[in-house]
């Protein structure tokens, strides 16, 4: 498929104080097509000068901001979320170019951020604090909720704009201003996701945007003593660091970190829904997903039944350009996904486990990888280990209930999971005995707005959606006042 024509040449600017900007130092990165490998575009790259203004910007939109009422805050995201809809097409065509996913995926994320934005625009009138009866007469004792201040968050490039709508939704909500760090690799999405805002209205420095070298923003940004909450959504290794970086200068931190979610499938689920809801979770956006399910568990009396029409159903899938409609997985995001992947499948064979298909890059031109299935891999497998983060499928056979949970929470991941059962009582058991901060069962809706998205153990803390995104930038105060 060819690629329209006034996607070619893009040019993303910095977005800073309510004024587009190229970096301080005149540099820029590149931005390359993973379907074609073609350079298509540039973006611009933040210098220090860049992040001083960016932060003091923050701050001068904080001050207006946290001003500003509820009632009006929401006016201007449900204004947002409107004009984004009415985007959605040039958008996504944007986002496919840059990134890869099928244009029809880029659609629904964009809607999904608009919808995230309009949840957001209601739920911030709902910051409650309370009243506390006191212990003497004459004494009025007030919990208050006050935004934290300004906002440092790194989004990365999977999901370009819904990483985005998400922190920023939620900062904006509470009152706080927000520097957002997007993705280099997929810039010029997110910068139209900016530009909506706004033009809907957002005053200047309550939304800026910077891109650049990742290693050196954070560690401008994290200890500048302007910024008082981070927000990452990345590896778990990267979160770490900057986890600790954050805790070295006691500001607030949400992580939304690596996965390597388990799949259950019981021998008494629904075998048709089971591969109809994994299929697609597991090679949407090409598996590059930190919540797609990669350690497929099925129970021994079904697997031979659930692998065949798995492996099946993955051999159909149909690669190539997102701007086919006929496309169900586009290139990966990078060369550096290729390695990985090519790494990990090897190491899987040749520690025993069998290779059904896929397992190769497609084509010579262009990040495709070939949907692939491992079946019987050995828990000594580094992919059974390692956050593949790719269209890779490991499929193994499971005996009891115990088998299953010991399995499901060996890692040290626990973000999302997926079970399939006809029973009740097993439903009850895996939603109290899963380690991971989501468990759908039967299901695999973990996204929408109104739902706490987030991980324990080392897939992070915090939560992105939900009232509890909210609470995450906001402060508790109490004033405690005696009748004068």
């Amino acid at each position: 498929m060819r690629m329209p024509q006034d996607l070619q040449d893009l040019d993303v600017l910095l977005f800073i104080d309510g004024a587009w900007r190229r970096g301080a130092g005149g540099r820029t990165l590149d931005i390359i097509d993973p379907a074609t490998e073609e350079l298509i575009g540039k973006v611009a790259r933040a210098e220090t000068t860049d992040l001083e203004a960016a932060a003091a910007a923050a701050t001068r939109g904080f001050a207006l901001w946290r001003a500003t009422s509820a009632f009006e805050r929401g006016k201007i995201l449900r204004r947002a979320a409107a004009m984004l809809r009415e985007r959605i097409e040039p958008i996504a065509q944007i986002m496919t170019r840059e990134q890869g996913k099928p244009v029809k995926e880029a659609r629904v994320e964009i809607a999904v951020a608009a919808d995230t934005l309009d949840w957001f625009a209601e739920e911030m009138r709902r910051a409650y604090g309370r009243v506390v009866p006191a212990r003497a007469p004459n004494i009025t004792n007030l919990v208050l909720k006050e935004p934290v201040g300004p906002v440092a968050a790194f989004t990365p490039w999977n999901f370009p704009i819904n990483q985005i709508a998400r922190k920023l939704g939620a900062a904006l909500a509470a009152g706080c201003s927000i520097i957002v760090k997007a993705p280099e690799e997929a810039p010029a999405s997110p910068a139209e996701f900016v530009r909506v805002l706004a033009e809907a209205g957002a005053p200047p420095g309550v939304i800026n945007l910077v891109f650049g070298v990742p290693a050196e923003i954070s560690a401008h940004l994290i200890p500048h003593p302007a910024i008082r909450k981070i927000s990452f959504t990345g590896s778990t290794a990267v979160g770490k660091q900057l986890a600790a970086l954050a805790g070295a200068h006691m500001k607030r931190a949400t992580m939304e970190l690596g996965g390597h979610a388990p799949a259950i499938v019981f021998a008494d689920a629904d075998l048709d829904v089971a591969l109809r809801v994994l299929l697609a979770r597991k090679f949407r956006n090409a598996g590059q997903a930190c919540t797609a399910p990669t350690r497929f568990l099925v129970q021994r009396d079904v697997y031979p039944q659930f692998l065949a029409r798995f492996v099946a159903a993955a051999e159909a899938l149909r690669i190539g350009s997102g701007f086919d409609p006929a496309t169900d997985i586009g290139p990966l995001a990078n060369p550096r996904r290729l390695t990985a992947l090519q790494t990990l499948v090897e190491d899987a064979v040749e520690k025993g486990a069998k290779l059904v298909t896929g397992g190769t890059r497609r084509g010579s031109k262009g990040y495709y990888f070939a949907p692939t299935v491992l079946a019987h891999v050995p828990t000594s497998a580094r992919a059974m280990n390692e956050e593949p983060f790719g269209p890779i499928a490991l499929v193994n056979s499971f005996d009891t209930l115990d088998d299953a949970v010991a399995e499901a929470n060996r890692l040290a991941y626990g973000l999302a999971s997926y079970a399939f059962t006809a029973s009740t009582a097993t439903a009850d058991a895996l939603a109290q005995r899963i380690e991971a901060g989501m468990v759908a069962i039967n299901d695999s809706h973990l996204s929408s707005p109104e739902l706490p998205i987030g991980g324990v153990k080392d897939s992070g803390y915090g939560s992105e959606g939900g009232p509890e995104a909210v609470e995450a930038y906001l402060v508790t105060k109490l004033v405690t006042q005696a009748a004068g």
